[in-house]
């Protein structure tokens, strides 16, 4: 029994509304706390508990049972006295107010210690906006009708439909977007899609008379956020309309980003159909993408609070994860912290595991991200923080549990735990032969490329098909050439009749001497002009085929040196250019098995490593490899060529067989790299890291 008092008496200021029923039909009831706008889910016992409250705990315990069918031990109700203590929900005793007071007493923001713990995340209330959204909501009301609906439902449909038939010139509009003047283009776009999604939780909160303590910005990383503040949602009796606020912000940047989709297919190029390009966008990918993940405390994690009833849904699911690595690595008997049907705790398990690596995912982005956003030592500092407090953190109060129960686990069990460890050790020590995934461009080993070899007019152009070696592919004419010959031939004759007469007559010396260099200087020319006619026709060099030969191109065209009328290929033998970053060059060696999956193929080529440049490629020889034209290189242009972000080394293959398809073709490359250690790897990382990073 225990007979301990319970805290002080509750706050008087505090608030209770009845709500709606939980997941397992029960009656809920929400406090609120007006000084923190925050609210307090709980269920019949806890409000069985605040009818008698103050008191002993087995005394409201023993007070329960005789009034109401629910069985309570005083423990259950000590630990609803420790929650309304932990949360500052009763009168305050002596060590309580000493501890207040001290808080009230630290100067927060004016302090370093206070950016220390809240510069990754820092609320900004900016305005109250009750007044001005009530006078708002009932305009807006036409807007929440049936017909309403299903004209915004109709005009997305048919904006998704036109945009599909005209998807190339969509997406190349995109691209051609991604400049600095566009970037800005699509930062305002941002800034109008959040403020219309978060005035649409507002909205809605209003329409089912949930006051809106105030809107404002909140700084993630420094990255300004809108944010409303619908605590109050939780006064709602039910959850459906709990749902409704939480998708209002979803529904309207939808909305927005259907009804921009359509304007973006019905207008003519412009600044309205830009415009209406960057909303679209936004909505689409970058809101959406934001918002819909459940695994962080945005729209998506309230709506399938919303959704299931189940509420508190990240801590919830947490505790039961690490109460089930307990049971299950440690063989503990430790307690479910609530009684739930057992497929639903498995969900929950498989959801808090996912969080946490998503969680995991997020805050090394975010690490990173804050490292480089900074000056060096303040980045490297503040990586320390963000990594030791949301990563380490939570890891070594687990690791702390585990290890304060050590003694607990069955002697077997520690010795497999043990032996467990100590073989996967082992296995990362073992170097393991990791293959390195690329891209790369697969081509005929052998081709050769026809071009006019001067401004020229086409005279001949073989058809497309097999040719052999030595055929003629193309041969052109320019007159300027036919009259240059004509006028140093005619010239030639002339010194020719001139010298032979100047040696009838015995003339002088010098004079048959300059004339006999000037005739060779004509020769010479001749030469030059009989070896340009002899470019004048292209012949294969090799036996292949003549490809990629353009139908419109006719006898009698003019052509310029870049124009290219065709490709002789050799079918029998392909290479792979490849392409890897300079981390991974001494992973690959020559002879290495490679297999090349051509984009949109189903079965991958066989080849083998022929060599590897020891130097980095300084530019991207193949467009098709390129992000902007859908490769998997990103590049920035650098005058007429692509220069690589990353120093790239060209890897080049020969493959086995022939493609099905006889044309250059790109895909995805799969090298078998040389065997590695995972622990050596990680310690060279690290050290190569370290080495980089340390200049300040």
């Amino acid at each position: 029994m225990n007979e301990a008092p319970l805290p002080q008496a509750l706050r008087q200021d505090l608030r209770l509304y009845a709500s709606g029923p939980g997941a397992d039909g029960g009656p809920t009831w929400a406090i609120q706390d007006p000084v923190s706008n925050r609210f307090f889910r709980i269920g019949w016992l806890e409000y069985e508990c605040l009818l008698r409250w103050p008191g002993k705990p087995d005394e409201i315990a023993a007070a329960i049972e005789a009034s109401t069918p629910l069985a309570v031990e005083a423990e259950q109700v000590a630990d609803f006295a420790r929650f309304l203590d932990l949360h500052q929900l009763t009168l305050p005793s002596g060590d309580t107010r000493q501890r207040l007071l001290r808080h009230a007493r630290e100067p927060g923001w004016r302090h370093w210690r206070w950016w220390l713990h809240n510069y990754l995340f820092i609320r900004v209330p900016l305005v109250r906006p009750q007044r001005f959204l009530d006078k708002l909501t009932p305009a807006l009301a036409p807007l929440f009708t049936p017909l309403a609906f299903w004209l915004v439902f109709a005009a997305t449909l048919l904006g998704l439909v036109l945009v599909v038939r005209q998807w190339e010139h969509f997406t190349h509009s995109v691209l051609d977007s991604l400049t600095p003047t566009g970037m800005l283009g699509f930062v305002l776009a941002l800034i109008v899609s959040k403020t219309l999604h978060e005035l649409g939780h507002a909205v809605v909160a209003t329409r089912l008379g949930v006051r809106v303590a105030h809107m404002g910005v909140a700084f993630l990383v420094m990255w300004p956020m809108l944010y409303t503040d619908t605590g109050e949602s939780w006064r709602l009796r039910s959850h459906r309309q709990r749902l409704a606020i939480s998708l209002a912000g979803v529904s309207v940047e939808i909305i927005l980003a259907g009804l921009a989709t359509l304007a973006w297919a019905l207008l003519d190029e412009g600044a309205l159909r830009q415009a209406a390009l960057y909303l679209a966008t936004t909505g689409w990918v970058v809101s959406l993408a934001l918002n819909i993940s459940p695994f962080m405390r945005f729209d998506g994690y309230f709506i399938l609070s919303d959704l299931l009833d189940f509420p508190n849904l990240h801590e919830r699911s947490g505790a039961l994860a690490r109460i089930w690595l307990r049971r299950s690595l440690l063989g503990l008997p430790d307690a479910w912290p609530e009684t739930l049907p057992s497929k639903t705790r498995r969900t929950l398990i498989v959801f808090a595991f996912t969080t946490w690596v998503y969680r995991l995912i997020v805050f090394l982005g975010i690490a990173l991200m804050v490292y480089f956003f900074f000056f060096k030592a303040l980045g490297i500092f503040l990586m320390l923080v963000e990594l030791v407090w949301f990563i380490g953190r939570p890891v070594w109060m687990e690791v702390a549990v585990w290890k304060k129960r050590w003694p607990e686990v069955h002697l077997r069990r520690r010795q497999l735990l043990h032996g467990v460890l100590a073989g996967l050790f082992l296995l990362a020590l073992i170097p393991w032969p990791f293959s390195v995934d690329t891209h790369g461009l697969a081509r005929a080993e052998r081709q050769q490329l026809v071009f006019a070899p001067f401004p020229a007019e086409l005279v001949e152009l073989h058809a497309g098909g097999v040719v052999a070696a030595g055929a003629t592919l193309a041969a052109f004419s320019t007159p300027d050439l036919l009259a240059r010959q004509a006028q140093v031939l005619a010239g030639t004759q002339a010194l020719e009749r001139r010298l032979a007469g100047l040696l009838e007559l015995d003339g002088g010396v010098n004079k048959q001497r300059a004339l006999t260099q000037r005739l060779d200087e004509q020769h010479a020319e001749l030469r030059g002009i009989a070896e340009e006619t002899g470019r004048l026709a292209v012949q294969a060099e090799f036996a292949g085929q003549w490809r990629d030969v353009s139908p419109l191109l006719r006898p009698g065209t003019w052509l310029g040196v870049r124009e290219a009328l065709g490709v002789l290929i050799d079918p029998h033998s392909w290479v792979v250019d490849a392409y890897v970053e300079q981390r991974l060059v001494d992973r690959i060696e020559a002879g290495a098995r490679v297999s090349f999956l051509p984009q949109n193929g189903v079965w991958a080529l066989a080849g083998e490593v022929v060599a590897v440049d020891s130097t980095g490629s300084p530019r991207l020889p193949h467009p098709m490899l390129d992000s902007r034209h859908g490769g998997g290189f990103t590049t920035q242009p650098d005058g007429r060529e692509a220069t690589p972000r990353e120093a790239l080394y060209r890897v080049r293959i020969r493959l086995h067989d022939v493609p099905a398809e006889i044309r250059e073709m790109r895909g995805s490359v799969r090298i078998a790299g040389k065997p590695r250690s995972l622990v050596w790897e990680s310690l060279k990382g690290a050290l190569a890291t370290l080495v980089r990073e340390s200049g300040f």
